[in-house]
């Protein structure tokens, strides 16, 4: 795991670092060289080369000064522009330049860029000069990675110690451009468990081993969905399940759509439904039924797939939910169902994973995640006592005990429709196997992305996926087991 540091954190380590006896000159002289470095990376050396440096009043503009100090030592011709101070000539410095340093504002920066620093941010955008941002890119909020106005649009960023949220939060994300975290001597102090980007080797971790000795049984899926026929998502999550591990599945479909549906491996079950295609009070009781009391049969359900919300499916769905005694993963109309009940989620003795997407978050809390998803889904997961995985371009998976980790894996491509339900079974079949919840769930969303990458970004389908999920599997487990 990549520890996560807020820009609080991070002003706190500061001072923490230079309290035990290391100069804050120390610092950013470490951190303006390795800015430098990356400046000469970009260019592919230092000869002829012009460099514009934007420095403001802060740590930010010393760290640019000192680098514009030693690019002039390897023989580069550098400009400094103080943000107080820009004249007429600006426009032809940035216009000439192979490369524009921006050491204009920090990770601390909230607001709007106005005045000469959103008039620098228009000369950059018009000019061909390569852009290195120091820390962050000014105009990026660093807690979100939210712009209210001009922001700069960096090739690569140069960010100490650690990577901050609003590096891997678009719009955040696409202004930094390519990120370099270098270690110039912070002590990040002690609880850097606490929010993280999770890595290969992370969930090659997480994943159970199957022992020697095992059946299908050790880890089975239960998936409840497609009800009035929608027997698509269901059957997507069922076959995303067995590519991720899972022993056995059953999708449990109500009344005629278990005929109709078909996964080749996955059992399918039909559940009584008195002809209105509806998920009924006799079919939670035969689920719980199949599921028991130990939890002996299935290791999880997911339940929520072409569901669909019928009153009568919503109250099918809180009973099921509240009686099950294995861990269940809930989705799509499996979470419109208990949104208004979600008092019920809390009572649960076994583990409850939540998937919203941002429409869905506003269906459980009647407002959308705004720009800190990091607090939304830590407090949708303290307030449900549930594991909450807040879907998006950066995925956010939130423990009710405010551990957070990011997914750094995924495409546009997934902004498909099916991509969540393949989700939804791939999380179910880590749970099934043994895995922690909170973990499980992280896996999933990384795995997901992943399995993505071979698609590209158009073309690719919902049904493409379990099977690269399988080949993403057997990757992680081959390259980043120890």
């Amino acid at each position: 795991m990549i520890p996560l540091v807020t820009p609080a954190e991070m002003q706190a380590a500061d001072r923490r670092t230079i309290a035990a006896g290391t100069p804050e000159a120390t610092l950013m002289d470490r951190a303006a060289h390795a800015v430098a470095w990356e400046v000469r990376r970009v260019l592919g050396g230092s000869y002829g080369r012009r460099i514009v440096v934007v420095c403001g009043k802060g740590n930010n503009g010393g760290d640019g000064r000192i680098a514009a100090t030693v690019l002039r030592g390897w023989g580069m011709r550098v400009d400094i522009v103080d943000l107080d101070e820009v004249d007429a000539s600006v426009d032809r410095k940035i216009r000439r330049a192979h490369c524009v340093i921006d050491a204009m504002y920090g990770t601390g920066f909230r607001g709007v860029l106005e005045g000469n620093a959103a008039r620098i941010v228009g000369l950059i955008d018009g000019s061909r000069a390569r852009v290195v941002a120091v820390d962050i890119p000014s105009g990026v909020d660093g807690s979100t990675g939210a712009t209210s106005g001009p922001a700069v649009t960096a090739d690569r960023t140069v960010t100490f110690a650690a990577p901050k949220p609003g590096l891997w939060f678009f719009p955040g994300r696409e202004h930094a451009g390519r990120t370099t975290v270098v270690d110039i001597g912070i002590d990040l102090g002690t609880g850097l468990d606490r929010a993280g980007i999770v890595e290969a080797h992370d969930v090659a971790a997480w994943i159970p081993r199957r022992p020697n000795v095992t059946h299908k049984w050790n880890a089975a899926v239960l998936v409840v969905g497609g009800s009035g026929g929608m027997t698509g998502a269901p059957m997507l999550t069922a076959r995303a399940a067995m590519r991720a591990g899972a022993g056995m599945v059953w999708a449990a479909l109500p009344g005629d759509a278990a005929r109709h549906a078909s996964g080749s491996e996955v059992i399918t079950r039909a559940l009584a439904d008195h002809g209105t295609g509806d998920l009924t009070g006799e079919a939670v009781t035969d689920l719980l039924t199949l599921v028991g009391d130990d939890g002996s049969r299935f290791g999880a359900m997911a339940v929520g797939p072409g569901l669909g919300r019928a009153d009568a499916t919503a109250a099918a769905v809180r009973t099921l939910v509240s009686g099950a005694t294995v861990p269940v993963v809930l989705d799509a109309d499996g979470l419109t169902a208990i949104a208004d009940d979600l008092d019920l989620l809390t009572t649960r003795t076994a583990s409850t994973v939540l998937t919203p997407h941002d429409g869905e978050f506003v269906r459980l809390r009647g407002a959308p995640p705004g720009d800190d998803r990091i607090a939304a889904a830590r407090a949708l997961a303290a307030d449900t006592r549930c594991v909450v995985v807040l879907k998006g371009p950066t995925t956010v998976t939130a423990d009710p005990d405010g551990r957070v980790l990011l997914n750094p894996t995924g495409t546009p491509a997934l902004a498909t429709a099916g991509t969540g339900d393949v989700l939804t079974g791939i999380i179910g079949a880590f749970l099934a196997e043994g895995m922690n919840a909170f973990h499980a769930a992280a896996a999933a969303a990384f795995v997901h992305g992943r399995a993505a990458g071979p698609g590209g970004h158009t073309g690719i389908l919902a049904g493409d996926l379990p099977e690269a999920v399988a080949l993403v599997l057997r990757d992680i487990v081959v390259h980043h087991t120890h």
